[in-house]
C-alpha cells in the first residue's frame, strides 16, 4: 500500500470520526422540557437577545432568547401578543425562549 493510500484511508476515518462525534451531541434544546405561553411584548433588545414580556397575570418579565428564536427578534412589534416555547432546564428553572410565534388575532 502506498504512502498516498494510507492517507486517504486516514482522512476518511478521521471524517467519518468527527461526523459520527458531531451527529451524537444532544441538542441545548432536547435537555430539560418545554412549555408555550402566550404573552404581550413590552420591549425587544435584539443586540442583547433579550426580550421583556407581560405575562397572563401581568406580571412583566425579562427573558433570555436562545437558538433560533434569535432570527425572530426582527418580526416582534412591542404591544404584539406571541406565543412564546420556554425552554426549561432539568429541574423545571426557566433557561430562555427557544421559539417565537405571532399569535393571530381572533376572527369576528
Amino acid at each position: 500500500m502506498s504512502i498516498r493510500s494510507i492517507a486517504v484511508v486516514l482522512a476518511v476515518a478521521l471524517v467519518a470520526g468527527v461526523a459520527f462525534a458531531a451527529g451524537s451531541q444532544v441538542p441545548a434544546n432536547a435537555a430539560g422540557k418545554t412549555h408555550d405561553m402566550i404573552v404581550q411584548i413590552v420591549a425587544v433588545d435584539a443586540r442583547g437577545q433579550r426580550i421583556t414580556i407581560k405575562d397572563d397575570k401581568g406580571e412583566t418579565k425579562t427573558v433570555a432568547v436562545l437558538g433560533n428564536a434569535v432570527g425572530k427578534l426582527t418580526m416582534t412589534r412591542t404591544g404584539g401578543m406571541f406565543t412564546l416555547t420556554c425552554q426549561d432546564n432539568e429541574k423545571g428553572e426557566h433557561q430562555g425562549i427557544i421559539a417565537i410565534k405571532a399569535v393571530k388575532p381572533a376572527r369576528k
